[in-house]
C-alpha cells in the first residue's frame, strides 16, 4: 500500500508541476514523466492493459519536447536579434524568442524621429538596440534612455495613452512591432506574454526611477 501511495502521489506532483510551470518544454516533460510512473504503476499492479494510456501519455509528451527541442536548435538570430536575446526575451526559450522578433522588424532611425507622443496611444513596441533617445512630458525633458530599453511598454499592450513623448536624440538601431500584431501573438502564447510584461515591469521601473532623479536634480520651481 505503501508503494501504490507513493505512485501516486508522484504522479500527482509530476501534473501538478507540469501545469504550474510556464516553459513548455518543462511542461512536456514533466509530463511525459506522469506518464512514465503511470507506466510503471499500471504494469506493476494491473498488467499491460493498464498501460496503455500512460503509454500514449508518455509518447505524445516526448514527441511534443522533441518538437520544442528541435525548433530551438534550428532557431537563428542575428547580431541585433541576440540583443533582445540577452535582454527582454531572456526568459524566452530559443524558439519562443525566434517567434516573438519576427512580429516585428528591424529599422534605423534619424535624430529628431519621434517614437512615441505624449497623450496618443503607442502603437507600437520598441526597443532600443543602439543609440540614445530622450524622454519629454508636459515640454520638459524627464529622462534619457540608452541601448537597451525597451519604450512603448506601458500602452502596447493596452488602450492607455503614452505619459511621455520619446524623440531619438541620435541615429539609432531599433526593433519595432505593431501593436495589433504583438496583442494577438501575446493571446496565443500566455507563456510568452508572461515572460514579456516581467521584462516591461524591469523596463518600467527603471524609467520611473530615472524620472525621479531627473525630478530630484532640477532646480526649476513646481
Amino acid at each position: 500500500m505503501t508503494g501504490m501511495l507513493t505512485l501516486y502521489i508522484a504522479i500527482f506532483a509530476a501534473v501538478l508541476a507540469a501545469l504550474l510551470v510556464r516553459s513548455r518544454l518543462a511542461n512536456h516533460l514533466l509530463i511525459g514523466l506522469a506518464g512514465a510512473i503511470g507506466l510503471f504503476y499500471g504494469l506493476s499492479q494491473h498488467g499491460l492493459l493498464a498501460t496503455v494510456l500512460p503509454f500514449l501519455i508518455l509518447v505524445v509528451a516526448g514527441v511534443q519536447a522533441a518538437s520544442v527541442l528541435a525548433a530551438n536548435r534550428v532557431a537563428r538570430f542575428s547580431d541585433d536579434d541576440r540583443a533582445m536575446l540577452d535582454g527582454p526575451l531572456a526568459e524566452l526559450s530559443r524558439s519562443q524568442a525566434r517567434r516573438m522578433l519576427d512580429q516585428g522588424m528591424w529599422m534605423d532611425g534619424r535624430e529628431g524621429d519621434v517614437l512615441t507622443r505624449e497623450g496618443e496611444r503607442a502603437g507600437q513596441l520598441y526597443f532600443l538596440a543602439d543609440g540614445r533617445a530622450d524622454v519629454h512630458a508636459h515640454d520638459r525633458l524627464v529622462a534619457r534612455l540608452d541601448a537597451g530599453q525597451l519604450i512603448g511598454e506601458a500602452t502596447v499592450l493596452g488602450d492607455a495613452l503614452a505619459t511621455a513623448t520619446v524623440t531619438l536624440s541620435a541615429p539609432s538601431r531599433f526593433w519595432c512591432a505593431p501593436g495589433p500584431a504583438l496583442n494577438a501573438y501575446l493571446a496565443a502564447n500566455p507563456d510568452a506574454r508572461h515572460a514579456l510584461e516581467h521584462s516591461f515591469n524591469i523596463s518600467l521601473r527603471g524609467k520611473l526611477e530615472a524620472m525621479n532623479r531627473a525630478a530630484a536634480d532640477d532646480p526649476q520651481p513646481r
